[in-house]
């Protein structure tokens, strides 16, 4: 099994770099890498025991792989599958293609890193094949984006570092376990970077412009999967050292509901979306021991929703109105917003009840909050008008990435069938309900536009120090409370 996690590894990152030798067939390497990846996810996906490995003693790699990275993996190779499937007509460039695999095989290793220093150097290769394929179109706009996004993930990754290495110096290993027992500072500072590069909180207000400005299937990879190797480290982590928990569950329901509170007030449909990542992620983080479901169930959605934002007549909501889309594409885009609000028959009720049934008492209100503006957020695309006259200009390709991303949900379904009681199916619904009653009565007339200024590039770096004093606060608190008992 080692030596199969090797090649999974490598195999990415050694076809990407050879794409250029053979342009001609740059797509059909690009799938066979996916749909090895694919196979790979498979043959681990509930494992009886986790695999460790440590590759270099204390002073490099430490790999990890169980349940949890088994999700994530799976997810990620779906939504390459998805994209490439998208991509199939097109006329992406060999280089596109190598940035797509390069991009791929950095995130799966982030997936199953158990130390900060390899953790460190694949969320490194991350940001310059994400900048890459974010500049791709190579427009004035598309690269200031880009170098947005490069400037914000980089700078975050040099506090991360400097953590990684106060870890290092209080017990010789950068193993994530090493999070316990060492300075406070160290875990602000790591904690710092990782909410910075998965888009959670404040910390993350560089998403929504970033994710809303790309191609639509760089968005899909950016939001569907990406952004969670930034998060995936933080559920390690809360999994790992106890004491980090309930800071992890902390962001998650302080993201879902900041997330959730941008996108019902959002009139731009990708926007809408980026938000919506946001919010998601904080499902994820909210409920650490169940977030590989969440993951998986959230990657499949948000992917199929961007793909199919891309298709759509108008980004503008309100043009929606208007404009009616094609029925097929319509379907599509109700069942996935069906999933993210949590109706049953679908993985995002299981993963939403599942989620709910993990989190601790001071949890709750809150993540039923983000849930109720989930179903309002998504009551926009769901009552958009339809017709099935005309001819869609959707192409073969985006067919074939509905059906492996809303196929995958229904699939997944199956993996909690315990949530199907009367109880479990219940609330969700009446959450769905009144929802949609809020949507038709209160935010389908209100006209409010929250202001950007937080997600301006001059204030990106203010915020991210403000979130390190709040990070240094949570942390020094419990020993704060230590000294005065």
């Amino acid at each position: 099994m080692k030596a199969l996690t090797i090649i999974w590894i490598a195999l990415p990152l050694f076809i990407g770099f050879s794409i250029y030798l053979l342009p001609r067939i740059a797509r059909y390497l690009a799938l066979g890498v996916a749909i090895f990846s694919l196979g790979y996810a498979l043959t681990i996906f509930n494992l009886n025991s986790p695999l460790e490995f440590n590759l270099l003693d204390n002073f490099g790699v430490i790999l990890l792989i169980d349940n949890l990275s088994s999700f994530f993996i799976l997810t990620y190779a779906l939504v390459t599958l998805a994209v490439l499937f998208y991509c199939w007509q097109s006329d992406k460039t060999a280089f596109f293609y190598t940035q797509i695999i390069i991009l791929h095989g950095s995130v799966n290793a982030s997936f199953i890193c158990a130390d900060f220093i390899s953790l460190y150097v694949a969320l490194e290769v991350i940001s310059i094949a994400a900048f890459l394929l974010i500049a791709y179109p190579r427009s004035e706009r598309s690269i200031w984006v880009a170098l947005r996004y490069l400037f914000v993930s980089n700078t975050a990754m040099l506090f991360y570092l400097v953590g990684a290495v106060l870890v290092y110096q209080s017990h010789n290993s950068f193993s994530f376990a090493g999070l316990k027992g060492s300075p406070p500072e160290a875990i602000a500072l790591i904690f710092l970077g990782l909410l910075a590069k998965g888009g959670i909180f404040v910390s993350g207000l560089w998403l929504p412009l970033t994710h809303s400005e790309s191609e639509t299937p760089v968005s899909a990879m950016l939001s569907g999967v990406v952004v969670k190797a930034g998060v995936y480290p933080l559920t390690r982590c809360a999994l790992m050292v106890s004491e980090v928990d309930p800071i992890v569950r902390l962001f998650g329901v302080g993201t879902a509901l900041l997330g959730v509170s941008y996108a019902v007030l959002e009139k731009d449909s990708k926007r809408m979306l980026a938000f919506h990542t946001v919010s998601q992620l904080g499902f994820v983080l909210a409920a650490p021991e169940v977030g590989g479901f969440y993951a998986l169930t959230h990657g499949l959605v948000k992917s199929a929703l961007f793909l199919i934002a891309g298709v759509l007549p108008s980004r503008n909501l309100k043009e929606l109105k208007h404009l009616p889309i094609h029925t097929p594409v319509w379907i599509a885009l109700v069942m996935a917003s069906f999933s993210i609000s949590g109706f049953p028959l679908l993985s995002g009720f299981g993963a939403k009840v599942l989620t709910m049934k993990s989190l601790l008492p001071w949890q709750v209100i809150g993540m039923n909050i983000a849930a109720l503006g989930t179903s309002i957020s998504f009551a926009k695309f769901i009552f958009l008008p339809h017709e099935s006259k005309g001819d869609s200009k959707v192409n073969a390709g985006f067919w074939a990435a509905m059906v492996l991303l809303l196929g995958g949900l229904i699939i997944a379904n199956g993996i909690y069938y315990e949530a199907y009681s009367l109880k479990n199916t219940i609330k969700p619904l009446i959450t769905i309900f009144l929802g949609w009653l809020a949507y038709g009565f209160i935010f389908q007339k209100t006209v409010v536009k929250l202001p950007r200024i937080a997600e301006e590039f001059d204030h990106l770096m203010g915020v991210m120090i403000l979130m390190l004093m709040f990070l240094f606060w949570l942390v020094l608190f419990p020993y704060i409370q230590t000294i005065y008992r």
